[in-house]
């Protein structure tokens, strides 16, 4: 009976797991789908999840950052699922093995995120502007997705109006983008009397970040918590093999 029970016990983890690896393999499928759609039409991608989305591109690559991630659960997802169906101790260890180097990166990010985000703040902000300068008004994707920023979140530039001094854009047209201008084109010679808005699309951003910040929290303890379950699963089939 002793054994039975195990054996029963052992079934269920192995079907659980199988089921959860799947669930896993076809949302990474999703997700690298997404990806190489936001990629290839980033601007249907924007007509879909407007402001939002434009905000997120402004710091990172959507497109790219969803291939990644999807590749990476399509690769976790076939570890389980097949290395369970299987019970291949080689596919089971892989696995946790995977498992195991996400999670450690995740609590590094988390910690340095938490030590240094003044730090990397400054860091990213610094990378941001000189990739406005040199974008805007030249690649014709990339100024729809700053304009699309702006209007919506009502900021201007990535710091302030003046990140767009020394600018292809200002060579060009001799004003301001009109979203820094709350009632017209924004001169040259007078940013604050035609009502520049004066704060930096970095800022609103970040503080909407923060704002959120609670619920990525308990998103991210949430993935915490599933991954901790899957390599403790993963382990228990890995040791039960060894007595089978």
């Amino acid at each position: 009976l002793s054994l039975g029970v195990k054996m029963g016990c052992f079934t269920f983890i192995k079907v659980m797991m199988i089921l959860f690896n799947l669930a896993i393999f076809l949302g990474g499928g999703t997700l690298l789908g997404v990806g190489i759609w936001v990629t290839v039409d980033g601007d249907s991608f924007l007509d879909i999840f407007g402001a939002l989305s434009s905000s997120v591109m402004q710091v990172v690559n959507v497109g790219y950052f969803l291939i990644v991630i999807g590749a990476i659960l399509l690769v976790i997802g076939f570890l389980g699922c097949y290395g369970a169906q299987k019970e291949s101790k080689c596919l089971l260890m892989m696995f946790f093995s995977v498992v195991l180097i996400i999670f450690i990166a995740e609590i590094a990010v988390a910690v340095v995120a938490l030590v240094y985000t003044g730090l990397a703040e400054t860091l990213l902000s610094g990378v941001l502007t000189p990739v406005l300068k040199e974008k805007y008004g030249v690649d014709d994707h990339f100024t729809d997705v700053w304009n699309l920023t702006m209007t919506e979140v009502h900021c201007c530039g990535v710091s302030n109006y003046t990140d767009f001094n020394n600018t292809h854009w200002l060579d060009k047209y001799g004003t301001y983008p009109a979203p820094c201008s709350i009632g017209g084109l924004l001169s040259l010679a007078c940013p604050h009397l035609c009502g520049c808005l004066l704060q930096g699309c970095f800022d609103q951003i970040v503080k909407e970040i923060r704002t959120n910040a609670g619920v990525a929290g308990g998103v991210a303890a949430g993935i915490a918590a599933l991954e901790i379950a899957s390599m403790a699963v993963a382990m228990y089939l890995y040791c039960r093999l060894d007595q089978k």
